[in-house]
């Protein structure tokens, strides 16, 4: 009985050690990737790239945490076959949409299907991701004109910014659904704007004013897109 409780502590302490081990590593790689943090408006491609790299850390840290404590408890490989059989038939059943969201979690970052940042419409939800995890995903709302509303409920907002409401979205919606990504080849939105001018009007000043303003409120942007 004290050989087996001693072995119990040891096999307690190494795993308590690897979990502070690769919780450490984890926070000592995210740390890096902040302060990696890219400035100025084309920033968003770093962001994307340090958002990519820090869930690729994660999976990496569950899978080197599970692993591990795998070889430090079952040191008898037909136990350990027959515990992970049984283990797999009763998660593959009473997890089947937790697993299908997971999933999908992977071809979304191997697919670059969309991610923190981009503004998608998914399940009929329209917004910007702010959170991606392992089972759902985080939309800001936006709004949508009248005519272009479907969904339910009602977007009582009807210009396109956001309504306030948070929305999570399974991952396992990209299988049944399309997802309209607005943003993942060029980091910024077209738009239309219709600006009446009148007959008669002075076209060519019209079109000067229209001209300035919008290099007035792009200069920035164009002077970092410039090589």
């Amino acid at each position: 009985m004290a050989l087996m409780t001693t072995t119990v502590l040891a096999r307690i302490g190494w795993t308590l050690a690897l979990v502070a081990a690769v919780v450490l590593v984890r926070m000592l790689v995210a740390a890096m990737l902040r302060r990696s943090a890219g400035e100025g408006p084309l920033r968003r491609d770093a962001a994307s790239r340090r958002f990519v790299t820090t869930q690729v850390v994660s999976l990496l840290a569950l899978v080197v945490i599970v692993g591990g404590i795998v070889q430090i408890w079952f040191d008898d490989p037909a136990r350990l076959a027959t515990v992970v059989g049984l283990a797999t038939a009763g998660v593959a059943v009473a997890l089947q949409r937790v697993i299908t969201a997971f999933a999908a979690y992977l071809i979304i970052l191997r697919g670059r299907i969309f991610t923190v940042g981009d503004r998608i419409t998914i399940g009929g939800v329209r917004g910007d991701v702010v959170a991606l995890g392992l089972m759902q995903t985080t939309v800001m709302e936006m709004g949508e004109p009248p005519h272009a509303q479907s969904g339910d409920p009602v977007v009582w907002v009807g210009a396109r910014q956001y309504t306030g409401r948070l929305i999570q979205v399974t991952n396992d919606r990209i299988f049944d659904t399309p997802v309209y990504n607005y943003t993942r080849e060029f980091p910024f939105m077209w738009e239309e704007l219709r600006l009446p001018v009148k007959y008669g009007a002075d076209r060519a000043k019209a079109e000067s004013i229209l001209l300035e303003a919008a290099r007035k409120h792009t200069g920035q942007i164009v002077a970092h897109a410039t090589p």
